[in-house]
């Protein structure tokens, strides 16, 4: 499967790292995708709702092997657009979100 990633508002500081914005197969679009930095390492979240007392991810992998091949290429994507903004021509602020990749509203349905 194609998995195009796009990098947004990285933060240098805090466990969110950047936001990021996934396209698969030019079919299927995901925004408000989290870099999160913990103490294992880097970690690739999904965008998700409180239910309660928990988190439950709105769409995410089904297999163990597409979940590796998502995860690698946002967090590959994430470390070339680090390596991208610290080059000697870089004109990339690293605050500055993207408009397509900020969060969105609060996830909720509407009907009618």
């Amino acid at each position: 499967m194609k998995v195009d990633v796009k990098i947004g508002s990285i933060r240098p500081e805090g466990s969110i790292r950047a936001y990021a914005s996934i396209n698969l197969n030019n079919c299927f679009a995901i925004r408000s995708v989290k870099i999160v930095d913990s103490s294992k390492g880097l970690f690739v979240a999904m965008p998700s709702y409180k239910a309660g007392n928990d988190y439950r991810d709105i769409c995410f992998p089904i297999t163990k092997e597409f979940r590796e091949q998502l995860n690698k290429a946002v967090i590959d994507a994430y470390h070339q657009v680090l390596v991208q903004s610290q080059g000697p021509n870089s004109q990339k602020t690293m605050d500055t979100p993207s408009p397509d990749l900020a969060p969105e509203q609060p996830f909720g349905l509407r009907m009618g």
